[in-house]
């Protein structure tokens, strides 16, 4: 057999050997998010990717765009005819199936019989694939109406009776209020309240039977007070009467959850529970209750980190991570500090997660000071994770599992080299999106956009479809040479940085509204790596 043979039979060799590992270590994962936006369904997907992991998810088109909600009815339809036994974990938003989504929930359109019959299919799935564990989420309905541009005249009015009605020394307020409020608004809010926590206490119920293999009871945004914490306080009850503690939390944070569910799934794939040290820049900001939650922060990040399928340790020297949680934007020089001790630790071989969270509420992206400090330190290509967007659990539920999922590829899979490189795109890819999205996006573009359009103050709003293409093409115009100055330092890599023989580039850089409103963009791009 002559030379050129022997090559051609030695790589046909070597492609049928690289085609069965791959086989073997992907994993699936079943996915029916919360909704279509981003951060339910592309983050979790783009997570899945730095462990070669597929996340299967139903169309686009089933799963609804904002006040038009999903269709559970085809949702189900679509499960049946996937092959179960093909997935490892199923991640499933009991909302979306039920109602058709987290929008869709507040409002009652979907009546408690139809909601609870959907649910059966958790039941055939169980018993068409035993094996197979379910993780769940189940949101606590919120206090504010979704503002959908028809409830304007009375939509703060229900929010704030939401908030103080419960309490005997609100009662005149309460009574103004009740008033004021069109009677059929204020029934169909009081009723799809009642329907939610009855599947809230069924989805308790799931874990009891054995449906579901974990539950995260999400406490949409809310305050420390209010309607919700009487029916909170009831889901708490029976989870501590049934010892279900180890398999129910509930916690603060809605749109981060199937993240967190990701992480938890692969870790317990893989028989991990990471060991994760917390350092704050300010301990009297853990101690309080961020926007829009009703506990400490403390609390939410300890929560989070159980839900990732991690360990808190009090013990920096026992932590495989060390996470840093940042909410002092007020004091300047507090960013500076906090970011040199990032430094420190990365330079020391830690390995790193970073929270920037927004204290007040008001800019619900990254701080221009802290974000500028680490992007001069050269710490992105280094950290396991950063995330800075909307509330505190939004971002600490989306840099926990990034972190928590690449410490996991990176023991896993590096071995590999093919599999290395694929895990340092979506890893980088990850990490330059938060960069974009988190900090350049929510933090600048977006006021700029709301005041160009004079919409400001007014993220939250729907636009028309003229209107929308409008602040997507301007929004487009000012990301971009942001995107290409961003690459260029983003990929400046410090002496001794753990991607000394990795090279990557973004490029060709999208954006969107998903749903017509600049609360949210869409931003896609490549990541091509060497």
């Amino acid at each position: 057999m002559n030379t050129f043979w022997r090559i051609i039979i030695l790589l046909h060799i070597t492609m049928i050997s690289f085609k069965s590992m791959a086989q073997e270590t992907g994993t699936k994962i079943l996915l029916i998010p919360l909704d279509d936006r981003p951060p339910c369904l592309q983050f979790t997907q783009k997570l899945g990717m730095i462990a070669d992991c597929e996340v299967v998810s139903p169309p686009k088109e089933m799963l609804g765009k904002f006040t038009k909600p999903g269709e559970p009815d085809r949702i189900i339809d679509w499960i049946r005819k996937q092959d179960l036994k093909s997935f490892k974990a199923a991640i499933i938003s009991l909302d979306m199936i039920a109602y058709g989504g987290l929008v869709a929930s507040r409002v009652n359109e979907t009546s408690l019989a139809v909601a609870e019959n959907r649910l059966k299919i958790l039941h055939e799935i169980k018993r068409k694939s035993p094996g197979l564990p379910i993780y769940g989420q189940s949101v606590i309905m919120r206090l504010a109406p979704t503002s959908d541009g028809k409830n304007e005249p009375y939509r703060e009015k229900l929010a704030r009776w939401a908030d103080i009605s419960p309490y005997p020394i609100n009662k005149l307020e309460t009574e103004k209020l009740e008033n004021d409020i069109p009677a059929d608004a204020l029934k169909n809010y009081k009723q799809a309240r009642r329907r939610n926590l009855t599947l809230n206490q069924a989805a308790v119920e799931l874990i009891k039977t054995g449906i579901l293999e974990y539950l995260i009871l999400s406490q949409d945004d809310a305050k420390p007070k209010g309607v919700h914490v009487a029916d909170r306080e009831l889901l708490s009850s029976s989870v501590a009467k049934s010892k279900l503690g180890d398999k129910i939390i509930i916690q603060p944070g809605t749109d981060e959850i199937s993240m967190l569910l990701l992480s938890r799934a692969l870790n317990k794939l893989n028989a991990t529970s990471p060991k994760v040290f917390v350092k704050y820049s300010s301990e009297s900001a853990a101690n309080s209750a961020m926007p829009f939650e009703d506990r400490p922060l403390r609390n939410t990040v300890t929560y989070n980190i159980v839900a990732a399928g991690a360990t808190e340790t009090l013990n920096p020297t026992q932590a495989d991570l060390i996470f840093y949680v940042f909410a002092s934007r007020a004091d300047e020089s507090r960013a500076e500090s906090f970011a040199l001790e990032i430094n420190r630790d990365i330079t020391d071989k830690k390995h790193v997660m970073i929270a920037d969270i927004d204290p007040k509420g008001n800019i619900q992206g990254g701080d221009p000071t802290f974000a500028n400090a680490l992007i001069k330190m050269k710490v992105f290509t280094e950290v396991y994770s950063y995330a800075s967007w909307n509330t505190a659990g939004n971002t600490v539920g989306t840099a926990l599992p990034q972190g928590l999922i690449f410490n996991l590829a990176e023991k896993k899979m590096f071995e590999n080299q093919a599999q290395k490189m694929l895990t340092w795109k979506a890893q980088n890819w990850f990490t330059m999106h938060r960069l974009l999205d988190d900090y350049l996006f929510h933090t600048i573009v977006r006021p700029k956009a709301n005041e160009y359009f004079k919409q400001s103050n007014r993220s939250g709003f729907e636009r028309t479809e003229k209107v929308a293409r409008e602040v997507e093409t301007y929004a487009r115009e000012l990301l971009e040479p942001m995107f290409i100055t961003l690459s260029d330092i983003y990929l400046k890599k410090r002496p001794g940085s753990i991607q000394e023989d990795i090279e990557c580039r973004p490029a060709n850089l999208k954006f969107s509204l998903p749903w017509n409103r600049t609360f949210e963009g869409e931003i896609e791009f490549d990541m091509v790596c060497h």
